[in-house]
């Protein structure tokens, strides 16, 4: 965050079920789709504020799909929600390639650490 130019004033992660986060998708994103994470801002501009949830079933079967660790993954999602809080999107390519190439960059330092 601090890289990013923003104030940390409340964030929580939730981790849950596929069923969970499904219901969440379709509830109040109208997706009728799993999904690994769903982020709600709300923060302002530069304040990071709001909630992150992850479906732990997705993060496994993530993993064992992208032959990573579970750690590995997880991490990832949590990066990719963190940076959605941000203001980062993930729609259409351009967004979606910055957005792989930040969750790389972060995971590496984190991994440095």
């Amino acid at each position: 965050m601090e890289q990013e130019g923003k104030e940390l004033l409340s964030l929580s992660y939730v981790f849950c079920s596929d069923e969970y986060l499904f219901r969440l998708n379709e509830e109040y994103l109208q997706h009728d789709t799993y999904t690994d994470v769903i982020t709600f801002p709300y923060g302002g501009e530069n304040e990071v504020e709001g909630d992150i949830f992850i479906s732990i079933e997705r993060v496994k079967e993530n993993a064992a799909t992208f032959k990573t660790s579970f750690e590995r993954e997880l991490h990832r999602v949590m990066v990719h929600g963190l940076l959605h809080l941000c203001g980062y999107g993930d729609k259409g390519e351009e967004e979606s390639s910055l957005m792989r190439k930040m969750e790389s960059d972060y995971l590496r330092q984190l991994e440095e650490v």
